[in-house]
């Protein structure tokens, strides 16, 4: 159990406001339905999941599993059961989500005719009071708001941020109405000086935010703020929490602005940070920021994976102790990932530092993207860094958070790649796309070309619509300056050196460059037609993990760019787990496929544990071996794997 240490200040809310104001809110990110994504690596992976993963998502929802019909159930009022589990219209939610993203990205009339036709059935069981939840319709209304574990406000959470979606997307009101008539019913039953409430699972946090910025109405964004001051009071009288093992559980032991580490269900953890970032954006509230900044170090420095994944243990889907993180039996649910990629943007669009961009990276390319099957249609709820064979990816999943959740998250990744201040453009991951940024000096029109992550050469086009003075911030990746994650949680292996100068070129011509919270700061008159060049060599590097990470002792990773790598049994005679792979072994990048993906794969020779002619015997011989981005394995069946592997034959765990 992690102990839990009491923050020594207080802050005073009305006394900071309006100097936090301005030291938080300073980025605000360019809306991905503003981003035309090109990328020869994204876009068809967008095309996929407007495909594929949406096809897949609806069949499940409509077809094979009984959520749409819950709702219908209700709308007839006939005394029908409920089937399925408590928190099953949040699917629904997730799903209609990313349908609304894909709409921007995809205009399909088929799809929005399918989204009209969910969110009329969504709207027919909303009750008069603006109550929404199958589970508790069907069972019994007297019961409502008695568990506060029981995802009444999750659900409602997820309704709300498809509403949002929706309404961006399309224009269109209905579900719209439908969240505004919700949040208004449980804002009379809750707040200061009505009834107490802990969000069981936290999501409606970050929900109310963004319905507040569409509406305008600042309840909302009060309500938010008095959930998030709810927690750590110990509010169990009158209520129970059937699946609350204990406070920690779901971030409950002390206030949200007097904790100091990371604990309990990783995904909760996630999304109330996320909603305690986006409060804090809009006010000014300089407590937030300091218990998240306290509470992301003891992530990023001491609980996260190489892949960017967190939440090592099955047991409670979250955090144990420090430094305990198992490889093979590494928990790392696909929506945590996705969770960090929320988190982080935030935690940069207050700060301005490019480290979070650096952590969104790891977890977008590495923890979160293994969530999705090449095919598009098969996941990952748990992503181990290790596997003899036993783990595959699975069409649905009784509790399917995770395929609409890793849905979501790819149709809205223009979300993630520009920011803006009134005077200065940011480019915050290098994929290829093109927008439309505006400044107080007018619009700026960006284009970048880019075969990243493979290849490192950058080309952005920076068009002005008229000759403009302004800064450009270009975040330089952690992972080239051989800062893997902050807080050295892993490094590079060798001496290998780190660049103290990185230069980029303007219409053909070096420019002096600044930095400045990890970005190269370029600031000039821009014009038409300005064209500027940088490329990051991509070098394979090889990782070693801090001596408290016992589980990865005397190995190493691979990493080329910002993706991590791994050896599997399809690429090396069905074996993964004899592989050794000395200090400075030299790799060659060659182009290779999985499936139909086209990758950068790595190969080396070195030494191999085989089994001799007696049957018996063990002998070591070199081997070429080839290594593929973790995001690619087990997409042709059970396989072994590693992420981690041994540089001498004394750490090999193999029984042959």
């Amino acid at each position: 159990m992690k102990r839990y240490l009491l923050a020594v200040a207080v802050v005073v809310f009305a006394c900071q406001q309006l100097s936090a104001q301005e030291a938080l809110q300073k980025l605000e990110f360019v809306n991905f339905s503003q981003v035309n994504i090109t990328d020869n690596f994204w876009k068809p992976k967008i095309d996929l999941v407007a495909t594929k993963t949406l096809a897949a998502c609806i069949y499940q929802t409509e077809v094979a599993t009984p959520r749409i019909k819950n709702f219908e159930r209700v709308a007839r009022a006939k005394g029908e059961p409920h089937e399925g589990i408590f928190y099953d219209d949040s699917d629904v939610f997730k799903a209609l989500e990313a349908m609304a993203y894909s709409l921007k990205t995809h205009p399909s009339t088929e799809m929005e005719n399918k989204c009209d036709e969910w969110i009329d059935k969504i709207a027919a069981a909303q009750q008069p009071d603006g109550y929404l939840n199958t589970w508790y319709t069907l069972k019994g209304l007297q019961d409502r708001y008695t568990d506060m574990s029981m995802h009444e406000d999750y659900n409602a959470g997820h309704m709300i941020e498809a509403g949002v979606a929706y309404y961006n997307a399309t224009g269109k009101r209905k579900l719209l109405d439908v969240c505004i008539k919700w949040a208004d019913h449980f804002d009379d039953l809750f707040g200061p000086g009505k009834r107490d409430w802990v969000t069981g699972h936290q999501e409606l946090e970050l929900a109310l935010v963004k319905l507040y910025k569409v509406t305008k109405e600042e309840r909302y964004l009060k309500l938010a703020d008095w959930l998030l001051s709810e927690r750590g009071k110990k509010l169990a009288k009158g209520y129970t929490w059937t699946d609350w093992k204990d406070t920690a559980y779901a971030q409950d032991v002390l206030p949200v602005k007097e904790q100091t580490e990371i604990t309990g269900h990783a995904v909760r953890a996630m999304y109330m940070y996320t909603g305690a970032a986006d409060v804090a954006a809009q006010t000014g509230d300089k407590g937030y920021m300091k218990a998240m900044r306290t509470v992301w170090e003891d992530v990023v420095y001491r609980n996260m994976y190489i892949t960017g994944g967190i939440g090592s243990a099955g047991s409670n889907e979250g955090f144990s102790k420090d430094y305990d993180l198992p490889n093979e039996y590494a928990y790392c649910e696909t929506c945590a990932s996705v969770g960090m990629v929320f988190w982080n943007q935030r935690m940069n669009a207050m700060s301005g530092n490019a480290e979070y961009m650096d952590v969104l990276e790891r977890s977008l390319y590495n923890g979160a993207l293994d969530g999705l099957s090449l095919s598009g249609d098969h996941f990952f709820y748990g992503n181990p860094l290790a596997s003899r064979g036993q783990h595959q990816r699975r069409e649905w999943f009784g509790t399917a958070c995770c395929p609409a959740n890793i849905a979501r998250l790819i149709s809205s990744l223009g979300n993630y790649i520009y920011a803006k201040t009134d005077n200065a453009v940011y480019v915050n991951l290098f994929v290829g796309s093109n927008t439309t940024i505006p400044l107080k000096t007018g619009n700026v029109n960006v284009k970048m070309e880019t075969n990243y992550p493979w290849e490192g050469n950058v080309k952005m086009m920076i068009d002005p619509v008229k000759k403009a003075k302004f800064k450009l911030y270009v975040r330089l990746p952690g992972w080239y300056f051989n800062k893997i994650v902050p807080g050295d949680l892993y490094r590079t292996g060798g001496d290998d050196g780190v660049p103290d100068h990185f230069s980029f070129l303007l219409n053909g011509k070096a420019v002096t460059d600044k930095y400045e919270n990890g970005y190269a700061v370029i600031e000039t008159e821009w014009k038409k037609g300005d064209v500027l060049e940088l490329n990051f060599p991509m070098e394979v590097k090889q990782l070693m993990a801090r001596d408290e990470l016992k589980q990865d002792s005397n190995r190493i990773a691979i990493q080329r760019g910002p993706i991590v790598y791994c050896v599997e049994g399809a690429d090396n005679n069905g074996k993964a787990w004899n592989i050794i792979v000395p200090e400075n072994t030299v790799f060659e990048t060659i182009d290779y496929k999985v499936q139909d993906e086209h990758i950068k794969a790595l190969t080396a020779e070195v030494p191999v544990i085989t089994v001799g002619d007696d049957g018996v015997s063990l002998q070591t011989e070199k081997k070429k071996i080839t290594a593929i981005p973790y995001y690619t394995w087990a997409n042709r069946g059970r396989n072994e794997m590693q992420v981690w592997l041994p540089t001498k034959v004394t750490d090999v765990k193999i029984n042959y």
